[in-house]
């Protein structure tokens, strides 16, 4: 079993490093390079359903930190396969109870996956683009206690966190 999840954590790795790699396609203007972003996350999705089918959600107590947080990018990244998304948010929750996931991550994912259901965010993690400089964030619920659950999860403040976004 230990050789086994080694050899899950090092392609958990090899997938985000690709990922990384990879992601300037994902917001080009070139169809092919567009078409390469999602077949990419579509491979790793896939692939990361598999290990959840066999190991539940790679901790890193299981696959080691670094593993841990590629499976959680990979999840992040799987837009288009909401079923796997929404699994992983799922086992993820489950994880973050026993204190084996991070909080800050469970609610980018939380986050993402309201998105992708066109619901309301709650952490305000994710933004819509960039108008005119300024970032636009997806709606989000309850905004006014945005920064207080943000805190709670180990988020900087809103104001912060879209700074970096801003282009101005």
């Amino acid at each position: 079993m230990a050789s086994d999840l080694a050899a899950v954590a090092a392609e958990l790795n090899v997938m985000a490093a690709a990922d990384h790699q990879a992601v300037r396609k994902a917001n080009s203007d070139d169809p092919a390079e567009q078409l390469a972003w999602r077949r990419l996350t579509a491979r790793h999705a896939d692939r990361l359903s598999e290990i959840m089918d066999a190991h539940g959600w790679p901790t890193a107590q299981l696959v080691g930190d670094d593993a841990a947080r590629a499976a959680w990018l990979i999840a992040q990244h799987a837009d288009r396969q909401l079923d796997v998304q929404r699994r992983a948010l799922r086992l993820m929750e489950r994880a973050v109870a026993n204190g084996a996931a991070s909080p800050r991550d469970h609610a980018f994912l939380r986050d993402r996956t309201l998105v992708n259901e066109g619901r309301k965010q709650i952490c305000g993690t994710q933004i819509a683009g960039v108008k005119d400089g300024s970032p636009i964030p997806w709606p989000c619920e309850d905004p006014e206690r945005m920064d207080e659950r943000r805190e709670e999860v180990g988020i900087p403040p809103f104001a912060e966190y879209i700074a970096q976004f801003s282009t101005a």
